[in-house]
C-alpha cells in the first residue's frame, strides 16, 4: 500500500491553527475564576465549554484569511487594516451563526486577528506590528460603540482598542513574564497558564468586569488575583485556597473577567510563536 501523502501546511494555515488552539486552550484551562471552563459556565448563563469550542473552530477560516491578507498586501497600512476589519466582521457573523447569536469571542477576534496578521508580516515583532495596525482607523467600521468601549469611556479605563494600540502591555509585561516564571518554578503547564491569567487580572481594567460589576468588581478581581500570586500561585495549596475564594467572590458579583481571558489567549498565541515560525 502506498503511504498517504501529507500536504505541507501553509504559513496562513499554521497561524490559524495556533490562533484556534490558543482559544481552545484558554477555554479548557481550569479552574478559572468566574469563567467558562471544564467545571461549568462560571458567571455566564448563556455560555458553556462546548459552545466556546465550536465558536473557536468557526473562526479558523477568518484567521487564515487574515494571515493571507497580510502576506498578500505585505505591509502595515490602511489597505491591510481595512481588509482585516472586513474579514473580522465576516468572521464575527460566522461566529454568531454558530453560537445562535451569543457573543463568545468578539474581543478575541480583535486581539488575535491583529496578532495573526502581525505574525504573518513580522513574526519577530508581533506586538509592535499589531500596535501599528491597531492605530490605523478603519473607515468602514460600524459607528455604534461596543459595551466594552462604552465602559472604557465611562470609567476612563483602557479598553481593548487601547490595549492593542499600546502593543498589548498586559500580555508582554504581565502574562508572558509570569508564564515563564511559573514554568521555571516547575509549577506545571496548567498552573503556569492560570498564573499568567491571574497576572493579567492584577492590573487590567477589565471592561467585562466593569460592565457587570463596576469598580467594586474590578477591585475584587485585581486584589483577589494578586492574593493568589502572593500566596505562591496556583501550584500551591495556599494559592488554590485564594483562587477558590476569588472564584466565589466574582461569582457572587456576577463579574466575569472576559477581557483577561481574551488576553490570556493572546498570551498563549504569542508563546506558541516562539520557535514555531
Amino acid at each position: 500500500m502506498r503511504a498517504l501523502k501529507q500536504h505541507e501546511l501553509s504559513l496562513a494555515d499554521r497561524l490559524a491553527d495556533m490562533a484556534v488552539d490558543a482559544l481552545i486552550d484558554e477555554a479548557d484551562l481550569s479552574p478559572k475564576p468566574a469563567l467558562v471552563d471544564r467545571r461549568g459556565n462560571g458567571a455566564h448563563s448563556d455560555l458553556h465549554l462546548g459552545l466556546m469550542h465550536a465558536s473557536a473552530l468557526s473562526l479558523w477560516p477568518m484567521f487564515k484569511e487574515m494571515a493571507e491578507a497580510a502576506l498578500d498586501i505585505g505591509e502595515v497600512g490602511l489597505p491591510l487594516r481595512e481588509a482585516l476589519g472586513r474579514i473580522g466582521r465576516e468572521g464575527e457573523q460566522a461566529m454568531l451563526a454558530t453560537t445562535q447569536g451569543v457573543n463568545t469571542h468578539r474581543g478575541a477576534i480583535w486581539a488575535l486577528g491583529l496578532l495573526t496578521a502581525a505574525a504573518a508580516l513580522e513574526p519577530r515583532a508581533v506586538t509592535l506590528t499589531a500596535a501599528k495596525l491597531a492605530l490605523l482607523n478603519d473607515r468602514y467600521a460600524p459607528q455604534p460603540m461596543s459595551h466594552g468601549a462604552q465602559v472604557a469611556q465611562r470609567y476612563g479605563a483602557r479598553g481593548a482598542r487601547e490595549e492593542a494600540q499600546l502593543g498589548f502591555p498586559s500580555v508582554t509585561q504581565r502574562g508572558l513574564p509570569q508564564l515563564h516564571k511559573s514554568r521555571r518554578a516547575y509549577a506545571g503547564e496548567q498552573n503556569a497558564r492560570l498564573d499568567a491569567l491571574l497576572a493579567i487580572m492584577t492590573d487590567l481594567a477589565d471592561t467585562c468586569v466593569l460592565y457587570r460589576a463596576g469598580t467594586e468588581g474590578l477591585a475584587a478581581m485585581q486584589q483577589g488575583a494578586q492574593a493568589v500570586l502572593d500566596a505562591g500561585g496556583s501550584a500551591t495549596l495556599a494559592g488554590r485556597r485564594q483562587l477558590h475564594e476569588l472564584d466565589l467572590q466574582l461569582l457572587a458579583l456576577n463579574a466575569s473577567p472576559g477581557g483577561a481571558a481574551d488576553l490570556l489567549a493572546a498570551c498563549l498565541f504569542i508563546d506558541r510563536l516562539d520557535g514555531a515560525l
